[in-house]
């Protein structure tokens, strides 16, 4: 299962999980910062760099927060995705 930014990134995005990330997976939307589900290979490198505690395993996302694993996929099937984070 891939990993899931949620609720604690919005308007945060710090990016030290960018930094860590061996396979690019995770990108910049505009209110945060997203990880690709597809992309994502399940290292868990990002989980202990958020300063935010916005990343969880997608089966270990609290359960008020379950809508960021929907959230996080359906953003890369719309129209606009994410782009590359800038760093």
């Amino acid at each position: 299962m891939p990993y899931v930014i949620t609720e604690a990134c919005i308007s945060v995005k710090d990016k030290s999980c960018v930094d860590v990330c061996p396979v690019d997976c995770i990108y910049e939307g505009e209110d945060q910062l997203y990880i690709h589900p597809d992309e994502c290979i399940d290292c868990g490198a990002c989980e202990p760099e958020c300063p935010v505690t916005a990343i969880f395993p997608e089966e270990d996302v609290p359960v008020q927060l379950k809508s960021f694993i929907g959230k996080n996929k359906e953003v890369f099937a719309g129209p606009t995705p994410p782009g590359r984070p800038t760093r």
